[in-house]
């Protein structure tokens, strides 16, 4: 069984978009719904086509692509939980990663005290 099917088994597919590094990891684990993009029009027209497809239960994204979109689309994507979308920093370059508490309060709608 491919993680494909897996997935769709509990309710959902994932998909991944971003750069070479990245998709080919998650390739390697299985995923098969896979898009590389390297340019910001690129990476913007393929998020908006998957996040608005309705098949993708999770969408797995580089987090240059979140400095693409548009104004009234990011605000979508992060407020969204159907699709919920991840971003993950950059394998190359100065990574930024979100906090634990950032993704709680984006992803789950609460915050977290230390």
């Amino acid at each position: 069984m491919s993680s494909k099917q897996k997935t769709e088994t509990h309710g959902g597919v994932i998909a991944v978009i971003g750069e070479r590094e990245l998709v080919i990891g998650y390739r390697l684990l299985g995923i098969d719904d896979t898009f590389i993009v390297t340019r910001g029009d690129e990476s913007f027209k393929t998020m908006e086509k998957l996040f608005f497809s309705h098949k993708y239960t999770m969408i797995i994204a580089s987090q240059f692509i979140r400095d693409y979109l548009p104004t009234l689309l990011r605000k979508k994507v992060e407020a969204s939980i159907e699709p919920l979308v991840l971003f993950m920093p950059s394998l190359k370059g100065n990574i930024q990663e979100e906090s634990i508490s950032s993704l709680a309060r984006r992803v789950l709608g609460i915050n977290i005290k230390y």
